[in-house]
């Protein structure tokens, strides 16, 4: 059994509107997790727990739709167009690779067997959303949208005013939500369907890869099954269990906020792995999570944060957009 301790859990109960001395220890407390292992549990986050369970509902309906219904809403050929379905096999996760050569020898192995419906803001202003048509799955589109701006109010008024906090960042809390003004952000429902053990066990199918997640963070909901590894210590290639925990989220930085941190905070390799059969034929249990990712504002330009850089410390990167670098990893998914 892979342990899970290495994980802490950061508690929002006392964080309030992020002006008090609990909310700066709160901010310290989560900047420390994401410099030492880049992923923390989150409870008492203010996103109610009948919202979730409500959205794994619908996850759940929808995936469970005919193959060429989920295609009435395809996603498109290019990676960074970020909306609408996408089936079995349609993905693999790479690595910091870009070359096209390279890129089509890793889409020749075993693709990530899962399938995932992507969700913007409805206003976004370069990617529309994809959706059913309404009286196919009626209520999904609105439950969907409103679940996206549930997340992004936990984003705006806790999540990173306690960053910008915990790194001592000019302006108190309001620094980085200064940058993420435009939700630049995607809603994932993720499926991974049931399947044979042993074709997991001979590598004919797997569920995610060993990755890095692009943006400046991500929040996920997961169901009870478990799967999610992450690597720890960092750089040792040892995995262990992000379980799932009753009445938490767990969040990962993604690595533009670390490259934007120089390095401070640190963006750590997970994988999801196939569970455990259940013991039923065989198979290994489906899987159900939803991943809500965060971008900076697409068009500005951003360079090193404040105190993260000094003579002893230099900058390690050149300034870039969030667009530009986030495109350029998507469009090496697809």
């Amino acid at each position: 059994m892979l342990q899970t301790t290495a994980i802490p859990t950061i508690d929002f109960a006392s964080f309030g509107d992020g002006t008090s001395p609990e909310a700066t220890e709160i901010g310290i407390q989560l900047v420390k997790a994401c410099r030492e292992v880049g992923f923390a549990y989150f409870r008492n986050t203010g996103i109610p727990q009948a919202e979730v369970h409500s959205m794994f509902e619908w996850s759940r309906k929808f995936f469970s739709l005919p193959i060429e219904t989920k295609l009435l809403a395809p996603h498109p050929e290019e990676g960074w167009k970020h909306s609408g379905y996408s089936g079995v096999g349609k993905e693999q996760l790479s690595q910091m690779v870009f070359d096209p050569t390279q890129l089509a020898a890793i889409r020749k192995k075993t693709p990530d067997f899962k399938e995932s419906f992507d969700i913007v803001r409805n206003d976004c202003p370069h990617i529309s959303n994809l959706w059913l048509p309404e009286e196919v799955l009626p209520g999904f589109r609105d439950a969907a949208s409103t679940f996206f701006d549930t997340c992004r109010r936990f984003e705006i008024e806790k999540l990173l005013p306690a960053l910008s906090l915990g790194l001592e960042l000019p302006g108190g809390g309001e620094f980085l939500g200064q940058y993420h003004q435009n939700a630049e952000n995607q809603l994932r429902l993720l499926h991974y369907p049931a399947a044979p053990a042993d074709v997991f066990a001979r590598g004919e199918k797997g569920r995610v890869g060993a990755h890095t997640d692009y943006g400046s963070g991500t929040i996920l909901f997961q169901d009870d099954v478990g799967g999610l590894e992450v690597e720890s210590p960092r750089g040792s290639g040892n995995f262990i269990a992000a379980s799932p925990i009753p009445g938490t989220v767990v969040f990962n930085i993604g690595d533009f906020l670390m490259r934007w941190s120089n390095d401070t905070l640190k963006s750590t390799l997970h994988r999801v792995c196939a569970p455990p059969n259940d013991g039923k034929l065989g198979m290994v249990k489906e899987r159900f999570s939803i991943p809500y990712f965060m971008a900076a504002d697409r068009d500005i330009l951003i360079d090193c944060l404040p105190g993260c850089w000094d003579e002893d410390r230099p900058k390690k990167y050149e300034p870039v957009t969030s667009g530009e670098y986030i495109d350029m990893r998507l469009d090496a998914t697809y």
